[in-house]
């Protein structure tokens, strides 16, 4: 039997708490620090101080900067599902095609963005802890892995909230990113839009070839 224990909004509450905490801290070092970063910024420690992390800013430091960025543009990705998830019967071949993909691909393009964002964030921690930007990629952190928490045991905890919860939660990962990661963020969520729109104009156009029963 489904369980209607609301209950299970705990773990989600106290993830966006912590986010938002870690939000205002951010935005606190930035105005404390004569307006700082901006959102999305640069990455250099605050104050002007000089220095790269090992290996450079054209060697490691790129890499796991690509690693933050390819992680966004993989949780677009499975984000998209959610536009296909009622489209499976759609009279569209190419939406319920694509549709059948993302589906068989949204759990491991999520478990991906999470180790990537995961590799990400620690090399940054370890070679700009000093940098404020690193409180805005925590709170987009913590958001993911209750995502990813909640994707995990969806299927194993029979709740009627778990679904809603996690939605959510992927709704609320979109402005912890915008916060963090900028224009990459923006770029992402453009597509995201861009690719509900498509489906709208495929099923559309589909529809009126669709040859009507004899």
């Amino acid at each position: 039997m489904m369980s209607k224990k609301r209950t299970v909004w705990i773990p989600a509450l106290i993830a966006a708490v912590i986010a938002a905490l870690l939000a205002g801290y951010y935005f606190y070092n930035s105005w404390s620090n004569g307006g700082g970063m901006h959102p999305g910024e640069g990455g250099g420690p605050p104050g002007g101080m000089k220095g790269h992390p090992p290996g450079g800013e054209q060697g490691y430091g790129e890499l796991f900067k690509t690693f933050g960025t390819l992680s966004v543009f993989l949780g677009a990705a499975g984000f998209c599902w959610y536009w296909f998830k009622k489209k499976l019967k759609s009279p569209s071949l190419i939406v319920r095609k694509i549709g059948r993909l993302l589906h068989a691909l949204h759990k491991p393009l999520g478990w991906a963005a999470l180790l990537l964002i995961a590799a990400h964030g620690i090399y940054f921690l370890v070679t700009k802890l000093q940098d404020h930007k690193i409180y805005s990629g925590l709170a987009a952190f913590v958001i993911l892995l209750a995502l990813a928490g909640y994707g995990f045991f969806i299927n194993k905890i029979r709740n009627r909230w778990m679904r809603l919860v996690h939605r959510s939660l992927a709704l609320l990962w979109v402005p912890a990113l915008l916060l963090h990661a900028g224009g990459s963020a923006i770029t992402a969520v453009l597509i995201t839009l861009g690719i509900g729109v498509l489906i709208w104009i495929l099923e559309k156009w589909a529809s009126r070839n669709v040859q009507p029963a004899a």
